[in-house]
């Protein structure tokens, strides 16, 4: 279960780094013929995920099919996470304590953003949901969906503005 919920997490990390490429150019709403690993390793924008993913040993999962959902936070808010935990930044935090965290910001599924409602969805992080909220922009949990619907080929990447921690 541990090694399927690795895979399925890898794949929808992949999304977000696909994101990431996307993020600093123009965004596509046609599925794009990238991967989301090869989208996220090509964008400055999502290093420190890249590098969290690299540690958690994700990145052979990343390359399924999917389909994912990645809610895909920027190196500010990790660098704003770091800041709360008081440490220096991926490399002072274990893969135990990266996998949940990069499990919870991963959705089954290629959810658009026209596809978004007021509920509660889980992730990949098994037992754990997030809330979305439509009612005043678009958020997940209480971070703030800052570019939407970056399609690759495996699934679709919403970047957000905080790193989203699993209670």
């Amino acid at each position: 279960m541990k090694t399927k919920m690795k895979q399925l997490f890898a794949a929808a990390l992949l999304a977000v780094l696909t994101f990431g490429a996307t993020f600093t150019t123009k965004a596509d709403n046609n599925a794009s013929s990238s991967t989301v690993v090869e989208i996220a390793v090509a964008n400055p924008d999502f290093s420190i995920l890249v590098d969290a993913v690299k540690k958690a040993g994700l990145v052979d999962a990343l390359s399924a099919d999917g389909p994912f959902t990645v809610f895909a936070p920027t190196n500010e808010a990790f660098k704003t996470l770091f800041s709360q935990l008081g440490v220096n930044g991926i490399q002072d935090l274990s893969a135990e304590q990266l996998t949940p965290i990069l499990t919870y910001h991963v959705v089954s599924g290629k959810v658009m953003s026209t596809d978004l409602s007021n509920t509660m969805v889980p992730t990949l992080n098994e037992g754990h949901k997030l809330k979305l909220d439509l009612s005043d922009g678009v958020k997940i949990n209480d971070s703030k969906v800052v570019k939407a619907d970056i399609s690759g080929k495996n699934g679709v990447i919403h970047v957000i503005d905080k790193v989203l921690i699993p209670e």
